[in-house]
């Protein structure tokens, strides 16, 4: 994506909140927030950070030059638990006039709200799974998707494809300037790249692989999105 556009660009940081300044040290101890294993099962009254919160600041925020490893655009990089605590201040905290992420994603100014114009901002699913996680203690916590075994069949567009492209991939690919120039706004466009043979591919590099900055599907969940591509991608 065009970085002049970037969605933590540098000129919206400058004149926006304060959201977040560069600093050499982690704004907390890591040792108070250990890593936490898988838990297994996935529990639908909880929000995993792994599963749900990374892959939204992942799609949405560390895009070519923006907050990832490599560019720490004003310091801050959020690919990571770890990165987010030490380069975010009070980014686990509760209180959302405090924690500066979530202060930058609520703001109603046009030139301070994160992602700004002319991003979309996140959803409103999204919002609220950030604030659920926040109100839930803000762990670094996993669970198994696939708990139980793999159903490589288990691939409809209602309940599978539409939810992983909506938490992973259309932060980048949607908007007026999505990345590579591919929307996944809607079903018609996830449709479109399934089936001129852009999707899957993507998803199997060795490098690079989609979603960009995050962590490779597994194997079921490859499975599974392949699945639904050779049945023709139906909106089932």
């Amino acid at each position: 994506m065009n970085q002049v556009f970037s969605i933590f660009g540098v000129s919206v940081m400058i004149v926006g909140l304060g959201f977040i300044s560069c600093r050499h040290d982690p704004y907390v101890s890591l040792d108070n927030y250990p890593e936490i294993p898988f838990t297994g099962v996935c529990d639908p009254d909880s929000v995993y950070f792994q599963n749900q919160i990374l892959p939204i600041l992942v799609s949405n925020c560390t895009e070519s030059g923006c907050h990832n490893q490599q560019d720490r655009e004003e310091g801050v990089v959020l690919d990571s638990y770890q990165n987010l605590l030490a380069t975010v201040e009070h980014a686990t905290q509760n209180d959302l006039h405090e924690n500066k992420l979530m202060r930058a994603i609520l703001s109603n100014e046009p030139d301070e709200r994160m992602p700004p114009i002319p991003n979309s901002s996140l959803t409103a699913d999204q919002i609220s799974l950030l604030k659920k996680w926040l109100e839930q203690g803000a762990i670094n916590n996993a669970c198994d998707e696939n708990f139980g075994g793999c159903d490589p069949m288990d691939a409809r567009y209602s309940t599978f494809v539409q939810p992983l492209i909506q938490a992973k991939c259309q932060g980048c690919h949607s908007g007026n300037n999505p990345q590579g120039g591919i929307k996944l706004s809607n079903y018609a466009e996830v449709k479109a790249v399934a089936l001129n043979g852009k999707l899957y591919p993507s998803l199997l590099r060795s490098s690079n692989w989609m979603p960009l900055g995050g962590a490779k599907l597994d194997d079921c969940n490859l499975q599974r999105i392949q699945t639904w591509v050779q049945a023709g991608a139906p909106e089932n």
